[in-house]
């Protein structure tokens, strides 16, 4: 029985035990290594993705933009076990490239989660996890064109990121910091359409 995802750390941890030694890791690997009931650890593993280095590559903005809003609107829909189509769970990335960004974002990691803690249930319960679903999925399908915008979707993967870390870690205080990187996204966006 897999352990319950509190942290960051436990969720590197995780990913790194379940793909390890792997020459491509596929989001099937991901998944089997997170759990079935996985909804706010992927949301936070996309986001993490978003926000690494690996957002760089073309076309894994929109990748990831898809698996968020197939994962947020399935929390909209209260669905208890997360459903993938088996073309996208077959994506797959090259396993030491997959290393080294769970090695960088190790340090990170630490240092956030001496903060977080279960505060503000509020924000992270019930209709804050639907509203939560609901921005995720705002952001999930801004992504393609976030492609076209420099750094727009590494602060999209700061807001993911801080969304799912808030569900994960059952911090309300790291959904009201998600809700505020979130607007300065607007901004930049609106900036850039200006």
């Amino acid at each position: 029985m897999q352990e319950e995802i509190r942290n960051l750390t436990q969720l590197l941890f995780q990913l790194e035990q379940g793909t390890r030694a792997q020459d491509r890791v596929s989001l099937a690997q991901v998944l089997e290594a997170l759990g079935q009931r996985s909804f706010a650890p992927l949301l936070l593993v996309a986001g993490l993705i978003l926000f690494s280095p690996l957002s760089g590559i073309p076309g894994v903005p929109t990748l990831m933009g898809l698996l968020i809003l197939l994962t947020s609107v399935q929390m909209l829909m209260l669905r208890r076990h997360l459903w993938l189509p088996q073309w996208l769970l077959r994506k797959s990335i090259a396993g030491p490239r997959f290393h080294r960004a769970l090695q960088w974002l190790q340090r990170p990691a630490a240092f956030i989660d001496r903060w977080l803690r279960p505060r503000l249930p509020a924000l992270v319960h019930r209709v804050g996890t639907y509203l939560t679903a609901l921005l995720c999925t705002a952001i999930a399908a801004a992504l393609p064109v976030m492609e076209l915008l420099p750094f727009s979707a590494t602060i999209a993967g700061l807001a993911l990121t801080a969304f799912g870390l808030a569900l994960v870690a059952q911090d309300g205080l790291v959904a009201l910091l998600a809700l505020a990187v979130m607007g300065s996204l607007a901004g930049v966006a609106m900036l850039a359409w200006v």
